[in-house]
């Protein structure tokens, strides 16, 4: 089934082509002569996109400053933005942003009013010293508001960082003890499946743990007042939107200020904080938008995700581009499972984004989009937080829409963007990720460092870019920088994917390096494995980790059954030779346990190797960012049964 050829695009009059063509002077024979030349050619690349994707700001001084260390590179050194500013362009009465919650509310803010809004919170944040390199930290739902909170603290040169309210306290005190906030933005409750969820509860914790913070602000989720009976001072949003006092001011600070702080997963220990530059993210974003995604102003830009995953950074950014964003917040499941298609039809969607679970979710559940909604501005949808495989993709041609781009990229939390990425000129072949992004010099490498066609290996990019990390927080001379990403390859950026190079010129995602399994030698990727069982009516999803045994290691299947089913030996062996028949021999776990439930991060990643420590015997620590930390008893359960 592999490199089947899904969809070929029909409208190359794209902005792809249109950025080609303002090359002059410059001929490519295909994509991948560009993609050559804008690794090349970072001076002039980088200066093109300024130029194509209309940044204002002011450009001054070279482009790139080479450095023999890939992290001392520099991007428009001397040149000044305000990411604010270029999200706030646009000032008329059209929508800016759409917003709708799981209880079917619906609100919305037109360009003007969120500039007001923005202009009202910078002027309070700046009247309560407030300066910029504070940091103002959220935990907030997924909110119009707090995008304004967002772009009033990116436009007074202050730093952002969020974490969704679903973070219990210690997750949310191991992020922010660390940067020390100095305001606390929260909304009062919010609602998942059908529950009302107060976030006030855990402000006291939060309080007693973190002695930075001066302020807190308090955002009604769905009435125009929060009136809370709690033992902590507060500032109501509406006292501050209320005000007549407004700042109108984009001052423009270097390319390279920070912007917001973003964490990583936190599964190896507490959560490295990484600092994000306010021009990084904005030209790498707006490449990614207009050239990879074709995203043109008035457009509806859509991302399922919560404000504690970096897909939401990356939707904020459509602002730039004058489009329009559609914010979620809830279960999409609730009422049903065509929910977020519901609001797709109605919104008249262009980009729908969501997470590759979500996708074998409705595909498992057998949905049939293609014949309840009309779709016909539905263009692109794009997948990722983890592999999306073959099925799936096939799952959207055959119900979701015919023609329709299909953009599975991958990134991630380090770079705030994508390394490879959809291209709406490219062919889409089903399991396969389209092209490296421009400008990212990706390589797929085998343990010696030499480079690899059609073979698995890691993903690497051998050269620097401007969304790379500023810098960790608190973090003396890079040491847990160099550590994360270079510790495998002298200066080569080491991303932790197992992946492969096709033979299109596409990538494949097998997983989490750390995550591969090792089996008799040979590695493999848990979402080879996951594509094939997941296929079976009988299952709904399922986890693989290897376990230590005397020298060797063993391949442990976990599954969750589909409703009206239970493991037999009957579906054990049909697991076995479906797997046996698809992959190899090697691939066939030794020991197969049914589980009620697969340990998930709170935006939606499966996290295998929590469970691959508990199986190997091993102590576990930092289960706050787990959302559904109950289940790894099972588990455990399981390695005391084992052993």
């Amino acid at each position: 089934m592999h490199n089947l050829k899904l969809w070929t695009a029909s409208n190359k009059n794209n902005n792809l082509s249109k950025f080609i063509s303002t090359l002059k002077n410059l001929k490519f024979n295909s994509y991948f002569d560009l993609h050559k030349w804008s690794i090349e050619h970072k001076n002039d690349f980088w200066n093109e996109i300024w130029r194509f994707t209309k940044i204002i700001g002011e450009l001054k001084g070279k482009v790139y400053l080479h450095n023999k260390e890939f992290i001392k590179c520099q991007f428009f050194q001397n040149s000044k933005i305000n990411y604010s500013e270029n999200c706030l362009s646009k000032n008329n009465d059209t929508d800016a942003i759409i917003f709708y919650s799981e209880n079917k509310l619906r609100k919305s803010l037109t360009w003007k009013q969120l500039r007001e809004k923005v202009f009202k919170l910078s002027y309070f944040l700046k009247k309560n010293n407030v300066y910029k390199f504070d940091r103002i930290a959220a935990i907030l739902p997924n909110l119009p508001e707090t995008v304004v909170s967002f772009l009033a603290t990116s436009q007074i040169g202050a730093i952002w960082t969020s974490c969704s309210s679903d973070f219990g306290a210690r997750a949310i005190i191991d992020r922010f003890k660390q940067i020390e906030p100095k305001i606390l933005i929260i909304s009062d409750y919010y609602y998942y499946n059908q529950k009302k969820i107060y976030t006030t509860k855990i402000v006291p914790e939060i309080l007693e743990n973190i002695s930075s913070i001066e302020k807190i602000i308090v955002i009604p989720y769905e009435k125009e007042k929060a009136n809370l009976n709690v033992n902590f001072k507060y500032i109501e949003w509406f006292s501050i939107q209320k005000s007549n006092y407004k700042n109108e001011i984009f001052e423009r600070f270097e390319f390279n200020h920070p912007l917001y702080i973003l964490y990583s997963s936190g599964t190896t220990g507490v959560p490295k904080c990484i600092v994000h530059g306010a021009g990084g993210s904005l030209i790498q974003h707006k490449k990614e938008h207009q050239l990879h995604c074709n995203i043109n102003e008035n457009d509806k830009v859509f991302y399922f995700t919560t404000c504690g995953w970096m897909m939401w950074n990356w939707l904020v950014s459509s602002l730039a581009s004058k489009a329009s964003i559609v914010l979620y917040d809830g279960s999409p499941f609730i009422p049903n499972y065509e929910t977020l298609f519901d609001i797709a039809e109605i919104e008249k969607i262009k980009f729908f984004g969501t997470g590759a679970k979500y996708i074998d979710t409705i595909k498992n559940q057998k949905i049939n989009i293609i014949k309840k909604f009309n779709l016909p501005k539905l263009e692109i949808i794009a997948s990722t937080g983890s592999p999306l495989v073959n099925e799936s993709f096939e799952y959207v041609y055959k119900f979701i829409k015919k023609d329709i781009h299909l953009a599975s990229i991958s990134g991630g939390t380090d770079i705030v963007s994508c390394f490879v990425l959809g291209n709406p000129s490219l062919d889409v072949f089903s399991g396969e990720i389209q092209c490296a992004g421009l400008g990212m010099d990706v390589d797929i490498y085998d343990e010696a460092g030499s480079s690899l066609t059609n073979l698995k290996g890691e993903l690497v990019c051998k050269s620097s870019f401007p969304s790379k990390p500023i810098y960790f927080w608190n973090d003396k001379n890079f040491k847990k920088y160099k550590e994360a990403y270079f510790k495998n390859f002298e200066n080569i950026w080491c991303h932790g994917d197992y992946s492969k190079k096709t033979i299109n010129n596409g990538y494949i995602i097998y997983g989490r390096s750390d995550a591969t399994l090792n089996s008799g030698g040979i590695r493999i990727g848990t979402a080879e494995l996951y594509g094939v069982i997941e296929n079976m009516d009988e299952i709904s999803e399922s986890l693989a980790v290897d376990r230590q045994v005397r020298n060797d290691t063993e391949v442990i299947l976990f599954v969750v059954m589909n409703k009206n089913y239970k493991l037999s030996d009957k579906i054990i062996d049909s697991i076995k030779y479906n797997l046996k028949n698809s992959l190899s021999p090697k691939h066939v776990p030794k020991k197969i346990f049914s589980v009620y439930e697969i340990p998930k991060t709170r935006s939606g990643k499966i996290v295998e190797l929590i469970i691959k420590k508990i199986i190997n015997g091993e102590d576990i620590s930092n289960t706050e960012m787990l959302i559904n930390p109950h289940c790894l008893k099972e588990y455990q359960d399981i390695y005391n049964l084992i052993n």
